[in-house]
């Protein structure tokens, strides 16, 4: 059985509660500095809260907050040690908060800050695309942060950052200390680092550079030691293995260095630069003069200080190694792959990029393991790279998804299907695989550098949604339709937070006498300049980016509202009808919500009528029962809308203990002129009766049509027949009117 959430954070408390005393934390315990960005005031109440009392690695969180990315450009340039920021996509503008990631990343250079986005809904354009396709750590939906997630999202992080600091500390260690006396601080890379050490140290001792270093780098038993810089007469050496070196004594001198692992300076020089792990460093350098005690100290004071410059080389290089390539795979990241892209935009007739997306890759992992899913992922980069050739490069530029850039002939839809037309025989197991991909030709696009991955991003989006498997170019058309959705759901944003969506109501009526039974609450959006955007067009939106929530909450709220004061007016029996989404429904706060906005408005929940779509009721029928059934114990009566436009299963249906079915308005329109409409029309009145439910119908603009209805026995309804949608002050003087 699943833990609840509840159980998880006692869990998480219990393995959280630390093993040192109050006395001990103080005097060690250093809080980490979390920024906060997000314009809603209840994201950070909320997220404080739910951290209050925990620490990570011992250390305390402490939380700083800005209300949009303007106020945090002015905190970030005067925090320096910020461990986590924990930023929302979209604020004052539609691009705010990637803006800010830009500034954080190109112009501050805190490149060590981990950095977690917040965002809607998963899976759905615009927001999710644009994140994959700009250098994000992490994004995360907030209807899935819960306490236990969201702790485990931010240990994760600092426990990176802290990773980051430490390294960067040892540079900087490295810099402090060595360029006091020197200048190898200003050398990068091993080879240079090495030919700078045979420099100094014969400056050093006053002789010409004379001399050669090698190097055991991940201090593996079986690892080949190899020359990586010479001077002077041992210049020919460099690069080739030591074993190979047909020189006796420089061969024998240095293994024996670095076997005893200490400065040799019988028959010649040879110094001795060892770290953890294994890793050693040896320099061999012809003094041609036997070293008194003054020059021996000299020599060991410069190994320690080399020695901590040679570990951060190494450490640079492999940061350096994985900033820009993927560690299980050996193949370019998404960071080079945008570089790959800018230069191949000097010549870009011809080449063609693809994003490549392994269906069902998750299904992999959860049914045979990680360890299988990695080699998996191996046999299908060995597959395309036989199938692609030489001349096209590739990326993981995601958990899933390659980027591919090469001629047109040879990164096209036919080569994505060849790749996967064969199965993959991985540990044993015989696997069919298929790909969806996204292809941009470059010679026909504007963009530059992750623009381009935005762009193949949205036809690989185009193609999902066509069926798994296929393949789709980008168009500017489709970039026009994904940037126009973006720019209505920022307008969206902004229309909520300015105060210019609102509700309306549209009268409920008994078919047969004709009194006012209830009034369905609805949304409405009017822009600035006075039109109407209709609701078909904003609210998959806003379901899509996870605001409807919000908005949700707003419409419940302010509709328990106007309920109030129609009974305090003496309609005492009057109903209330809100529509409820799916994303509502999945929201852990969905019911407390619901609670909140009855026990404010001073209303009974006898009162108030959900409307859930037949969809919806259709829809992981666990968790609807779950909620349908709490909703119940407040009171609260539920509808199903839209019925007749699904495919409901009766069984399901009358588990659902619904209290009313709402016919579809496209079947009251048709319910006259085509048998069909009737049909359909008489069948969800005759369930609803079967069933003992109340069947309403909405959409009546004739009174024909309401004698149809009646005829058939469908019970209430509304429509323009009754009365059009209208705003509170017109549907209390409405209702006044006999």
């Amino acid at each position: 059985m699943p833990q609840s959430p509840a159980a998880d954070d006692d869990l998480l408390e219990l393995l959280d509660e630390p093993e040192h005393t109050d006395a001990e934390l103080r005097a060690v315990a250093r809080p980490w500095r979390i920024l906060i960005v997000d314009d809603d005031g209840d994201v950070h109440k909320a997220t404080e809260l739910a951290m209050q009392g925990l620490t990570i690695e011992d250390q305390p969180l402490v939380f700083l907050h800005a209300n949009s990315a303007a106020q945090a450009r002015q905190m970030l340039a005067a925090e320096d040690d910020l461990a986590v920021v924990l930023l929302d996509v979209v604020m004052e503008s539609e691009d705010a908060g990637l803006q800010l990631v830009r500034h954080i990343r190109d112009e501050l250079r805190l490149n060590a800050v981990r950095i977690v986005l917040r965002t809607g809904q998963p899976g759905y354009a615009p927001e999710i695309e644009t994140v994959q396709a700009y250098d994000i750590n992490d994004y995360k939906t907030k209807s899935e942060l819960t306490r236990t997630r969201l702790y485990t999202v931010l240990t994760a992080a600092v426990r990176s950052y802290r990773q980051i600091c430490s390294l960067e500390a040892n540079r900087r260690g490295l810099e402090m200390i060595v360029e006091s006396s020197t200048s190898l601080s200003r050398l990068r890379g091993l080879s240079r680092f090495a030919e700078g050490v045979v420099t100094q140290l014969c400056a050093l001792l006053g002789i010409l550079p004379e001399g050669l270093v090698c190097a055991q780098v991940n201090g593996e038993a079986d690892e080949e030691i190899k020359i990586v810089a010479a001077a002077g007469q041992y210049s020919g050496l460099i690069d080739r293995p030591l074993a190979s070196v047909m020189i006796p004594s420089v061969r024998d001198r240095l293994l024996r260095c670095l076997a005893q692992q200490r400065n040799l300076y019988d028959d010649g020089t040879v110094l001795y630069f060892g770290m953890g792990a294994g890793r050693a460093m040896a320099a061999l350098v012809d003094v041609g003069r036997p070293l008194g005690e003054l020059d021996q100290q000299l020599l060991r004071a410069f190994c320690s200080n080399i020695a901590v410059g040679f570990e951060n080389v190494v450490l640079y290089s492999q940061l350096l190694d994985q900033a820009y390539n993927d560690p299980l795979l050996r193949l370019p990241n998404r960071n080079r792959f945008v570089e790959l892209l800018d230069r191949n935009l000097k010549d870009p007739t011809g080449v063609t990029l693809a994003l490549i997306d392994i269906d069902d890759f998750s299904d992999i992992n959860d049914a045979f393991g990680h360890s299988f899913g990695d080699q998996v992922l191996l046999a299908v980069v060995h597959r395309m790279s036989e199938v692609l050739g030489l001349n096209s490069a590739m990326a993981r530029v995601g958990a899933d998804t390659f980027g591919v850039l090469g001629e047109h002939d040879k990164v096209c839809p036919e080569t994505v299907n060849a790749v996967f037309a064969d199965p993959f025989v991985v540990a044993g197991e015989r696997l069919q695989l298929s790909a969806t991909a996204g292809l941009v030709r470059l010679g026909e696009s504007a963009a530059v550098g992750s623009e381009l991955l935005l762009d193949a991003q949205i036809a690989l989006k185009r193609a999902k949604q066509q069926h798994r498997g296929s393949s789709q170019y980008f168009s500017n058309a489709m970039g026009t339709d994904a940037r126009e959705r973006f720019k209505l759901l920022k307008g969206l944003r902004t229309a909520f937070e300015d105060s210019r969506l609102f509700v309306v109501y549209q009268p409920q009526v008994h078919l047969d006498t004709g009194r006012t039974i209830g009034a369905e609450a609805l949304l409405r959006w009017k822009t600035e300049d006075g039109r109407f955007v209709p609701p078909d067009q904003f609210i998959p939106l806003a379901e899509q980016s996870g605001l409807i929530i919000a908005i949700g909450e707003f419409v419940l709220r302010t509709a328990c509202i106007q309920l109030k004061r129609l009974q305090e007016l003496g309609h005492a029996d009057f109903r209330m009808a809100v529509n409820i989404s799916m994303a509502q429904f999945r929201h852990p706060g969905f019911l407390e919500t619901l609670t909140r906005a009855l026990r404010d408005a001073g209303v009974p929940g006898a009162n108030l009528e959900l409307e859930i779509t037949e969809s919806m009721a259709m829809e992981e029928a666990e968790l609807m029962l779950r909620v349908l059934a709490d909703i119940r114990h407040l009171g609260v009566s539920v509808a199903i809308d839209d019925f007749g436009t699904g495919f409901s299963s009766l069984s399901q249906l009358r588990q659902l203990r619904v209290d009313r079915l709402k016919i579809d308005r496209a079947f009251v329109q048709e319910a006259q002129s085509s048998s069909a409409g009737s049909t359909i029309a008489q069948m969800v009145i005759n369930l609803g009766h079967g069933l003992g439910l109340t069947v309403i119908a909405e959409g009546i603009e004739t009174e024909e049509q309401r004698r149809y209805l009646l005829g058939l026995g469908c019970h209430e309804g509304q429509g323009w027949l009754f009365a059009k949608p209208m705003p509170a002050d017109q549907l209390e003087s409405w209702m006044t009117k006999p």
